[in-house]
Order: C-alpha cells, then structure tokens, then sequence
C-alpha cells in the first residue's frame, strides 16, 4: 500500500465482545484486521480485513496478507479432500493413539483461501474481506459450520451474531467492583477467558472435552500441557463457572462422567477397586501424563472430581446427572477406591493413605497427606449422603473408613502437618494444606485455620503456581484479616501480563500461558472471598469480607435452585435482588444469629444478612 507520511499501529482485545482487533491507521486510511472464536458457531474462526479510505483521498489502496499456515502436521495423517464452496479442505487422524489399541480421533477442516494482496479501489469508501475456518470431529459438521458461516457472511450478520452471543453471556455474569482499576481490570480478564473457554449455553448435542490450564494450547512438545485435563479444571476453575452456568458446568461433569471406563481401568491395573481418574486426562479418561510418578501417586485428582460433582448436586440438585445420567455410578466408583487404597494401622487404630504425592509436588512417597486424605474422607461422606438421598443402602465400609482415615494434625502446635513426618518450616511448591479450609472446609478451630495460614505462608515457594496466594487470601478473608488477605492477593497481579491480561504460570513467564487455573483461583477470593459464599449441603452461606479500598462489590447473575441472583454488597449491608425465580423451591433468607427469615421473590430484596436456605 501506498507509503503514508505517518502510520500508528495499536492493537485491542474488546472482552464483551470476544473480539481481537489490530489497527493501523494513516492519512489516507484506516486497515482493521479483527478476529474471534465464533461464540455461537463453536466450531468456527473468522478473521476480517476492514480497509477504510479517509476523507480527500481516492488512489487504490492494497493491503498485503501473509498467510503463514502450513496443512502439515506431525501428530496427524492429513490427506486433501475437494474444495467446498471456494474452501480448501483436508482431513485426517491421529497418528498414534492415546492408549494402546485406543482410538484414533479425525479432524476435519475448511479455511477461505488468503489472497496475498486486498485492495480497495478508486470508487469505493470501504470494504471488508471476511474469511473462515471451521474444525470438527466429522466431515458433516466441519461443512454444516462453514457453510452456516458463509450465510452470516451473506447476510453482513457474521460479527454481530458473535457480539449478540456474547452479550447474552455477559448478562448472566456481571461482577462489578468500586475499587481500584487494576483489580476490575483482572476481575473482568479472568473473566472474559474462562468465559472464552465454557461449552455454549445450548449443550445439545455439543460433546466438551474439558478444560485445560493453558486452554485451547499450542500442544507443541509440552507446551501448555499438551490440552490435557487436570484439577486445575475441577478445584479452581469449576466453582467460578458452577457459580453463574450451571449448564456449562454439568457439561464439565459430563465430560468426566464419559471418561469413567478409563478411570476404572486406571484403578484396575494398580490393584484397586473403583475409578482412579487420570492425573493429565485426555479423550478416553486413562492415565497419560508423561511421568509415571504423577499419575501413580498424585491421587487427590480423584476427589478433587467428586467435589465438584458435589458441589454442583448441593447447588442444583440435577437428580437427573445422578439418577439417569452416569453421576451416581462414579460417585460410587470413587468411594470404591478410596476404600481399597486405604489400609489399617494396628499401631494407631486408624487408616492411612499411603504412597501418595500431595499438591505440593515437592514430596511424594509420602504417608498420609493431610489433603489427600482430607478429600478422600469428604468423597465418602458425600457418596453416602447421596445414596441416603435416592433410598440405596450405604456400605457400612464407606462410613467405617471415613469415620477412622487418618487426617495428620499436631495438637500441641494445633497446626495440619502436610504429611507424616513433615518437619515446620520445610520448602512447599504451592498451596496445599491451606486447602483444608477452603475449598474442602475441613472442620477446624479458627485457631488451627490460623496457625495452618502462618505455617506454610513462609514455607510456600514464592515463584510457585500462579492460584497458591489466593487460597491464602481465601483464608485471611475468613478470619477477617484484611491486611494479610491484601498482600496476599496482591501478588497474584505479578503473574498477570499486560496488554491483554494473559495469566503466567509461574513468575518467571515458564509453565502455561494463558494459566486458567492461576484465574480461576483468583476469581475465587473475589467471589467466595470477598461475598463469603460457601455452598452446602442446605443452604449457600454467605459472609462478606473485603478489603478498605474496595467500596462495593455487586455479583450478578448467581445461580442456586434454579434462581438468579444479584448480591449488592457494601460494608454497611447486602442486599439480594432476584431476578429470576421458579415456583418450587421457593428460596429463603436466614438470619444466622436471630434466627429471622425473609421469603425471597422475584424482585424482592434484603438486607444485612448471612445465609439462604
């Protein structure tokens, strides 16, 4: 294109829109390169090139395009197909499968061919090129989303169909702070990716994979843990996604409910009963992480999913999920394991989890890890709770083993020591213990919370994962010490980079990128931090906390029971409007201390109160 005298080139990342644009603006003309994810059209990219001729200029602009993808790939047998209504098409299958003798995903792709050169000509003020891509597991689907996107594009709707998309998200999903900007800023980038990252509010007939930690990844030798599944998924981000989408976030369950004959199987070739799910999970739910002594020993990973089918069961009560659905055959799957991979001390007359690697991988072969065994033991109490609740004998062995398991705790420094035999003081990678108290919410004194916090605050590696200082936050906020709750949050914004918010792994920029899971820990001191929430099996609990600079927080769109909810906070009331409420059942506000309650309707609203029945 013509040499202006002065060009300013920026780029943007509008986060109600899911739109990434990147400018480049002259004398003569603007040029508006934008692209996004369809948010409707799950299957489908596109990306546009605007060009813009200003005011008192008419010779031919051209803008050069340079198209670096290559259709080659090492880790799948790509042949060409035909093209399709002026797309190039290729299709294949991976070249090795997860797991011996397993299958062997395809994919299927359709892309607009990119020109080297756009221009726009003498006559006219403004053009735009659009051009799509669509990726699917089968020809059908591939050539349906293109084709449905070749109809948008006919009909100038392809961009506003993907904003509207995303508006209708946003409005079920508001957090807004006064406070200051950094903090809005994260709140809203932490957001808008894990938003990026859902299955569509219409799940039929879509399959998800789940969530990786670095998202939708590079896969590349490592990078970004290859797309796999972890708790990152369940334990930190789930709640946040639970919390507002109840739909996605059964999607998500869904996901682990179609990987249970490989967890079974995993449990199997180890010697034990029931499902033992993967520590890296992919598409068939078998171990595949590339180091054996993770997936051997990093077991907590198995309640870490039970909690979140908790969770979900206590917020929605989706009998369905469980009765009909596959929920209840790994809730028992999971109580089934915890049971035969426990065994008995004669010495202390209690069970011990022994072996294992607890979320602090620094230590592994380790006895008793306060954690694992504190979710083992909240997998059973919950698997027996449900069976009580759909009339199925409990086995007396998951009460028994519950009742009697082992979780280490040091009564004259009345502090949980991460395992037996661990020495105070001693190097801890990221936030383990300190998850006692939440999310598990470990029964405890608010003294041993205390003393657990000041134990491994000290202890914690500082360069660790990007999630661990927000549990540590989570925890001052509930012993209402505000001042430790903010230095510890503050150093979760060291692993935020600008411009566009992309979370870091660890400090030194190594590990994910963009770290869902730092997110999803940081959206949780916000929204079960700063409101107090805590779900049960009877009410959601609410107690507000948060620090002087932050004004008011208000939390839009909370699903419980099949309501919607907005919490008005300040640090003189709350106030909870309803926006949506179905007949049955019909919610209550509760006064914890007096003992008053309050019905809630649709556009009713209460004050100064603690928790919901």
């Amino acid at each position: 294109f013509p040499a202006p005298l002065a060009v300013t080139f920026c780029s943007a990342l509008a986060a109600l829109t899911g739109t990434f644009s990147h400018k480049l603006q002259s004398p003569s003309y603007t040029a508006t390169h934008q692209i996004y994810a369809h948010h409707s059209l799950v299957h489908l990219m596109a990306f546009s090139i605007t060009i813009r001729r200003s005011a008192g200029t008419s010779q031919p602009i051209t803008v050069q395009l340079h198209a670096p993808f290559v259709p080659k790939s090492q880790d799948l047998d790509l042949q060409q197909g035909p093209d399709f209504h002026g797309a190039h098409y290729i299709y294949g299958q991976t070249l090795v499968p997860e797991v011996e003798g397993g299958p062997q995903p395809t994919v299927h792709m359709l892309w607009t061919p990119v020109p080297q050169a756009v221009t726009l000509h003498e006559e006219e003020q403004e053009q735009c090129w659009e051009f799509l891509t669509a990726v699917a597991e089968s020809e059908e689907e591939a050539k349906r989303s293109y084709t449905e996107g070749l109809a948008h594009v006919a009909a100038g709707s392809l961009h506003s169909s993907h904003t509207h998309a995303w508006a209708a998200l946003w409005r079920g999903c508001c957090v807004d702070l006064e406070g200051p900007m950094p903090l809005r800023q994260a709140v809203y980038g932490c957001l808008y990716y894990l938003l990026s990252a859902i299955p569509p509010q219409d799940t039929s007939g879509f399959r998800f994979h789940g969530i990786s930690p670095g998202g939708l990844s590079n896969g590349t030798q490592g990078e970004d843990y290859w797309g796999h599944v972890f708790w990152d998924q369940d334990t930190w981000m789930f709640p946040n996604i639970l919390l507002f989408y109840p739909k996605a976030a059964r999607a998500i369950l869904e996901y682990r409910i179609g990987t249970l004959e490989g967890a079974l199987l995993n449990a199997q070739e180890q010697g034990y009963k029931g499902a033992k799910f993967p520590w890296e999970s992919a598409a068939t739910g078998r171990e595949v992480c590339p180091e054996e002594i993770y997936g051997a020993q990093e077991i907590h990973i198995t309640g870490d999913v039970l909690m979140a089918f908790e969770q979900y069961y206590y917020t929605t009560q989706d009998h369905k999920l469980f009765r009909m659905d596959g929920g209840w055959e790994l809730v028992r799957a999971v109580a089934q394991y915890w049971c035969s991979r426990m065994v008995w001390s004669e010495v202390e007359q209690c069970y011990h989890i022994r072996g294992v690697m607890p979320p602090d991988e620094y230590h592994h072969q380790v006895d008793n890890s306060a954690y694992t065994n504190a979710v083992a033991q909240r997998s059973l109490n919950f698997a027996a709770s449900i069976a009580r609740d759909f009339l199925i004998p409990v086995p007396e062995e998951w009460v028994e083993c519950a009742k009697k398991l082992k979780v280490p705790f040091d009564a004259e420094r009345k502090y949980h020591p991460e395992y037996d035999g661990y020495s105070p003081g001693e190097p801890v990678k990221q936030a383990d213990v300190v998850l006692l108290g939440f999310p598990l919410m470990h029964p405890m004194h608010p003294e041993v919370r205390r003393n657990d916090l000041m134990m491994y605050e000290p202890a914690t590696e500082l360069s660790g994962p990007a999630m661990t200082w927000s549990m540590f936050a989570v925890g001052w906020l509930e012993l209402k010490e505000m001042e430790r709750a903010q230095g510890q949050l503050n150093k979760c914004f060291n692993n935020i980079t600008e411009p566009f918010k992309i979370w870091v792994e660890n400090l030194d920029g190594s590990g994910a990128v963009n770290f869902l899971t730092g997110m999803g820990g940081f959206l949780q001191v916000i929204l079960f931090g700063y409101t107090g929430f805590r779900i049960t099996k009877t009410s959601l609990r609410f107690d507000p906390a948060f620090p002087s600079d932050v004004r008011k927080l208000e939390v839009t769109g909370v699903s419980y029971l099949g309501s919607k909810l907005k919490f008005s906070i300040t640090k003189e009331e709350m106030r909870i409007g309803v926006t949506k409420c179905p007949l049955h059942p019909a919610l209550e506000v509760v006064l914890e201390e007096s003992g008053r309650r309050f019905p809630l309707h649709e556009g009713a609203t209460s004050t100064r109160v603690n928790s919901m029945h």
